[in-house]
């Protein structure tokens, strides 16, 4: 009888210990594009932004558990956002382009946010880009290509996942067929409320099921602003973060939530460093709701911070083994909203001389006071000057996300120069990226890991 009473109570024991390993609450932020240097080097700006040479730990820089991700896909050494984003979701390497299904696009992948879903809990994927974008879609959406917006946007209505959030949709009406419904008359008629910004999103009632979360009418829906172009009436990751913990506890069955500093990656392709240092920093801020969130419940709660690969071969320093970061802390504006003032400042004054434009790179940049230009390095300015704005030449500095004014780029290229932060591409690498964790079964990510190993351990952690 006694044997048989401790036996009874050591599986109780087991029990209540394998209850108290499941994560109930898994927060998963992926950082698009955020390398090493990106962490280090944010952390690196903010220690010169107070005087000092060393680091200013990021929150989520200081969670307990750290390790590293390899980003390579089927077929590519270099991924990209949707083979990178599905591998991030599904657990299994797909090829460039492809959007939750295998390489040859016979098999549509379960997501864990799917699993998740399967499982009882509320699911939420959100970004600060369009949610139709690589790697929110990669965790609801089955689609051969990246490219399929519209087809992307039809497999949210299927999801029946209970949140979403971001800029919006870049192809609401599906441009093949005229007959086909418009996305936003699908979401309603499968239960979604759509709200424009977050003072729209407060007003709902617990019993709005299903919500969608946009910007407000006639912002872009490419993406939000990045941080550092911010207005007061802008949607934020701070605020979708909040709206998601929000509506994903208005019961309590858990969740499962991805949240994606999508714009991290804009501005590496353009090789922009303060506003990349300015990015990471607003998915800090977001990460921080999260966190707030963890110190309520730190006994069922995971949060997983990554990324899907390197953008931009950021290196940090170029010679002289000095860096002078807080340089970047003159720049008032991202490279594109430059190029677009510099492009209406022209605009609005026809006789525009290089003198006046000097002042207007002093305002917007600190440049010729708090930013040394050299002789050689005015020289270019005033080349590209009289190039974009004497000769009416139209030709753009092209990235992946932005055709801006060649004199933009080459501002924000001179401030990287003279804060000592290089670049080597303006497209992905193959590097490791970081990963961090805290909360229940943080302790299973470290080490250096496949990308896909970590919504597999998340499944494990959360018993999806």
């Amino acid at each position: 009888m006694r044997k048989s009473v401790l036996i009874s109570a050591f599986l109780l024991f087991g029990s209540a210990m394998t209850f108290a390993q499941q994560a109930k609450y898994v927060f998963y932020f992926i950082g698009d594009g955020m390398g090493i240097n990106h962490v280090n080097g944010t952390e690196m700006y903010l220690a010169e932004k107070q005087g000092r040479i060393g680091v200013e730990p990021l929150l989520f820089s200081t969670f307990p558990y750290t390790g590293l991700s390899k980003t390579y896909s089927t077929s590519n050494s270099v991924t990209d956002s949707a083979a990178g984003g599905t591998a991030l979701a599904v657990g299994e390497k797909t090829s460039n382009g492809t959007i939750g299904m295998n390489s040859d696009h016979t098999k549509s992948l379960e997501s864990v946010a799917e699993k998740a879903k399967k499982a009882g809990r509320n699911v939420g994927v959100a970004t600060s880009v369009s949610i139709d974008h690589a790697t929110p879609a990669s965790f609801y959406a089955h689609q051969p290509s990246r490219k399929m917006a519209y087809e992307i946007g039809t497999d949210l209505a299927k999801s029946d996942f209970d949140f979403f959030a971001g800029s919006g949709f870049v192809s609401p009406k599906n441009k093949k067929d005229a007959k086909a419904p418009d996305l936003f008359d699908l979401y309603r008629k499968s239960g979604y409320k759509v709200v424009r910004g977050v003072d729209e999103f407060n007003k709902l009632k617990k019993k709005d099921d299903k919500v969608i979360l946009i910007q407000k009418e006639g912002k872009n829906v490419y993406s939000l602003p990045f941080a550092v172009d911010s207005k007061e009436d802008d949607l934020t990751l701070t605020q979708i973060t909040e709206s998601a913990i929000s509506h994903l506890t208005r019961d309590n069955k858990g969740f499962f939530v991805m949240i994606e500093g999508g714009m991290i990656d804009w501005s590496s392709h353009s090789n922009d460093g303060g506003t990349t240092f300015e990015e990471v920093i607003d998915m800090d801020n977001a990460i921080k709701k999260a966190y707030e969130f963890y110190l309520q419940k730190p006994d069922s709660t995971l949060i997983v911070v990554t990324a899907d690969h390197e953008t931009g071969g950021l290196s940090l320093g170029r010679g002289n083994y000095v860096m002078d970061f807080k340089l970047f802390d003159n720049q008032k504006v991202s490279q594109s909203e430059l190029s677009t003032q510099l492009r209406d400042f022209a605009t609005g004054n026809p006789s525009v001389s290089w003198d006046m434009m000097k002042d207007f790179l002093a305002s917007k940049l600190g440049f010729f006071s708090a930013v040394a230009i050299s002789e050689s390095q005015e020289k270019k300015l005033i080349e590209e000057f009289n190039r974009s704005f004497k000769s009416n030449d139209s030709q753009k500095a092209e990235s992946e996300y932005f055709k801006d004014e060649k004199l933009a780029a080459l501002a924000v290229q001179i401030l990287n120069e003279n804060a000592k932060a290089g670049w080597t591409t303006n497209s992905h690498t193959a590097a490791y990226v970081p990963v961090f964790a805290v909360g229940v079964g943080a302790d299973k990510f470290t080490g250096v890991m496949e990308n896909t190993d970590i919504p597999n351990k998340i499944t494990t952690i959360a018993e999806y």
